[in-house]
């Protein structure tokens, strides 16, 4: 662990004082260095606050003075603070989002996976090919959208056609297969589910988000997979 806490100092903040500032305060301080924040909590670390933002999860002092970008590790309990915030803040994002996924359900569902995936990654298309031996080992597969190249590239019209596919699992598949597919717009929700992977802190794909909220970045194998998701405690 290199460090725990790189501080940042909000210099160009109007309010720097010794007193506590208010969440729209907070909130300008955090825009003027270009971060967007979405929530503002009190943190497990006294005297913190936990702040999440476009860009992922950053603390700031309580008067508004720092910004605090980094990982901090509870030494008592022997946790990293950051993952076991971002695990609650992932499942309650996917939640909301949930009924906008492409699924590939399991017959015999023993766990369900969300996965931001792009239509051209070399590894997304890997893990699609292998999709029927997750089915396989009762692993439900829930697709969200992740165009690496951001709202305006083609990857994103690309994932938009697909999910304004009147068939989205077989727009996905022909996609994963590198097929042209009809080009289509519709009020879809790829921008969304792009901005909730930013978010997370997700920079690429594939991004495999586990039921406890926990990430594993990358490619897993069915088999690896079934392994990880069977050391989860038992909810």
């Amino acid at each position: 662990m290199k460090h725990l806490i790189a501080g940042l100092l909000l210099a160009s903040a109007p309010f720097l004082t010794t007193a506590a500032v208010d969440d729209a305060q907070l909130k300008t301080a955090f825009a003027q260095v270009g971060l967007n924040v979405s929530s503002i909590a009190d943190s497990t670390v006294p005297g913190l606050l936990q702040v999440m933002t476009d860009r992922g999860l950053f603390f700031a002092t309580k008067d508004g003075s720092h910004l605090i970008e980094g990982q901090v590790y509870d030494l008592k309990n022997k946790v990293l603070v950051n993952e076991e915030i971002l695990k609650v803040v992932r499942k309650a994002g996917i939640a909301d989002l949930n009924g906008t996924v492409i699924e590939f359900k399991a017959p015999k569902e023993k766990y369900a996976v969300h996965v931001f995936t792009d239509i051209s990654c070399g590894y997304c298309r890997k893990l699609h090919s292998e999709l029927q031996s997750y089915l396989d080992a009762g692993i439900t597969v829930r697709y969200l959208a992740f165009p690496r190249g951001g709202l305006e590239s083609d990857t994103f019209n690309s994932l938009q056609s697909v999910w304004c596919a009147k068939d989205k699992q077989k727009a996905m598949n022909e996609a994963k297969g590198g097929a042209e597919i009809a080009a289509a717009k519709c009020d879809s929700p790829v921008a969304k589910q792009f901005e909730l992977g930013h978010s997370f802190g997700i920079n690429g794909t594939p991004a495999i988000i586990l039921p406890d909220g926990s990430i594993i970045p990358g490619y897993q194998s069915a088999a690896q997979l079934q392994q990880a998701l069977a050391q989860l405690p038992k909810s």
